[in-house]
């Protein structure tokens, strides 16, 4: 294996990032795109359904965001939300009026600014890109709709970052896209934060557990050294819990058996890494297998192929479904 791939390695493998960051390295999630949205008058614009993570951000002004099923929200200034694997929706401030298309309506190829009749409302938006073939691991432990109210003992933070976002989306100066997107990034981990806070930790999959004090420190230590063969009772005894109730909370927190867990994130990484170029042998030690026929046996559980004939495939544009009960 290169020395990038050592380093890129190193930090999935927990020596510089904490759990959650890994998977954001692992999903290589980045900003997409940033945009401002400005209005005045009624207006109505319908938006078609995207399987991708957005945010959204009322700067001015407010509208009502309806997705269809007698699901709709009132959207006030200084609100912040995000669109999880969003269907098609409706953003208007006058709910009375036909919606017209919201991607038609405007040239977004030419300009990131979207102007309609004055700025009583304003509103700022983002989508994110990241690794296809793993998107569930974000996009499936998130709700459709996540609201961040301007009320949150969050919003000040938020505020502050969606105020220097706006300067550099209208903004002609060098480096605004890079700034653009970084702040973004800073933008969702601040709104993941802010609603695991109010929520409690309900309601959000896996990353339930990152904020769990036993079970998150469980899995911090499977990240930090997944080479090691842990066991059942070893990660047991590391949280001072028994082996029935670590097992027992684990699952009804993740969904997984914690060894399940351990196995599924040792594949995900070992499959970021031979698509980066690694040979099987190497992935195989720096994961801790004896034998390159263990790792492809374990491989195998959880894609149904060989690491080697599975990216072959995938190099020749050969379809592999993943079973994701499996």
């Amino acid at each position: 294996m290169d020395k990038l791939s050592d380093k890129h390695f190193d930090k999935q493998l927990g020596k510089a990032l904490d759990p959650l960051s890994q998977v954001f390295s692992l999903l290589d999630v980045r900003a997409a795109r940033c945009t401002r949205f400005e209005a005045g008058g009624n207006w109505s614009y319908r938006f078609p359904a995207k399987p991708a993570l957005k945010f959204g951000a009322v700067i001015r002004g407010a509208c009502w965001i309806d997705f269809g099923d007698e699901a709709h929200h009132r959207l006030a200034t200084g609100d912040c939300f995000l669109l999880a694997n969003a269907p098609a929706y409706v953003l208007a401030n006058d709910e009375g009026l036909a919606p017209e298309d919201g991607i038609a309506a405007f040239d977004w190829t030419q300009s990131d600014v979207a102007r309609r009749a004055g700025s009583d409302t304003v509103l700022l938006a983002g989508s994110f890109g990241f690794e296809a073939s793993d998107a569930e691991l974000l996009l499936d432990t998130l709700p459709r709709f996540l609201l961040i109210p301007s009320r949150s003992p969050s919003a000040p933070v938020i505020h502050s970052t969606l105020q220097i976002l706006d300067l550099e989306i209208r903004g002609t100066a060098i480096g605004a896209a890079v700034l653009t997107d970084r702040l973004a990034d800073v933008l969702l981990v601040q709104v993941l934060r802010a609603a695991l806070d109010q929520s409690a930790g309900e309601g959000f999959g896996w990353i339930n557990a990152l904020v769990d004090a036993r079970i998150g420190k469980a899995i911090r230590l499977m990240h930090e050294d997944v080479a090691h063969p842990w066991t059942l009772e070893a990660l047991a005894d590391a949280i001072a819990m028994s082996r029935s109730a670590f097992s027992k909370r684990f699952k009804s927190l993740v969904g997984l058996a914690p060894l399940d867990y351990l196995l599924r994130w040792r594949m995900r990484l070992a499959r970021d890494q031979l698509r980066r170029g690694a040979t099987v042998s190497a992935t195989a030690a720096q994961l801790g297998y004896s034998s390159e026929s263990a790792f492809g046996h374990a491989f195998k559980r959880i894609y149904g192929h060989a690491p080697k004939r599975y990216w072959g495939g995938q190099a020749n544009g050969e379809k592999f479904p993943i079973d994701p009960n499996k």
